[in-house]
């Protein structure tokens, strides 16, 4: 336990050096691009993987697996992932997200029959995701250069650190034993590929068929990335009282 701790120490304060890169707010249109040329050989990479071998699995997968199984698998990557969130938030100081999310993991986890169905969702506690980019931003850790990562795909300096410290936040990948513990991974890619099918024509339009895929991917990316992080909004307005949760019908 000490050296998974002094393990993760390490990781933080690498990602905070990492992140030392001054935010964008300096910068040309608001995009700090200083590995532009570098990312965008990354770009073309990843473009000619997904269109050789990414879309067609995508497609594979979600013509040959039910669509119920679909979202049982989509279920259970969530439900996988959320004590990953519930650290998270802990550590962003946000009680309230904390608390939802692990009222939302209980009950999945058992009701849901292991996280295959979201039974949560029905009582009004609704997906609530985050990440250790996230919890850097919370810290006041600036955004840094933008990036594209390979297979991964657009990054900034501060999330992709987030990245590397997210492999070791969820406590279920030290509990649960090997290789069971690998199933949430595995369903974390199948539910990409599928949402890869599910929004084909969006991706199509923006990675092959545009002028410049890799400038509109870069916008599309921060733009969205900074709206996640709420910028200029209450963050932490979603406190669930468990005593106000419906459970009529249950």
């Amino acid at each position: 336990m000490r050296k998974a701790r002094v393990i993760f120490v390490g990781l933080l304060l690498t990602a905070l050096a990492a992140c030392s890169v001054p935010g964008p707010g300096g910068a040309p249109d608001g995009i700090h691009d200083p590995y532009e040329a570098t990312n965008r050989k990354v770009h073309n990479f990843n473009r000619r993987l997904d269109k050789g071998s990414v879309n067609g699995a995508g497609a594979f997968y979600v013509n040959a697996v039910p669509e119920g199984v679909q979202r049982n698998i989509s279920n259970f990557a969530d439900t996988y992932a959320t004590p990953s969130y519930v650290v998270n938030q802990v550590l962003q100081g946000r009680p309230g997200r904390a608390t939802k999310n692990t009222l939302r993991f209980v009950i999945n986890a058992t009701l849901g029959f292991g996280g295959l169905a979201d039974v949560a969702s029905d009582l009004g506690l609704t997906e609530d995701d985050t990440d250790f980019g996230e919890t850097l931003h919370v810290w006041g850790a600036p955004e840094g250069a933008y990036q594209e990562l390979p297979l991964l795909g657009p990054s900034t300096e501060r999330d992709t650190a987030g990245r590397v410290v997210d492999l070791f936040t969820n406590p279920l990948s030290r509990i649960i034993p090997s290789p069971e513990r690998y199933s949430g991974s595995v369903a974390t890619y199948l539910d990409k590929l599928g949402d890869r099918a599910k929004y084909a024509s969006t991706v199509d339009s923006i990675l092959h068929d545009s002028a410049d895929s890799y400038a509109q991917l870069r916008l599309i990316y921060l733009q969205n990335r900074r709206h996640e992080l709420g910028y200029g909004t209450d963050e932490d307005s979603s406190f669930v009282d468990p005593d106000a949760i419906d459970t009529e019908g249950f």
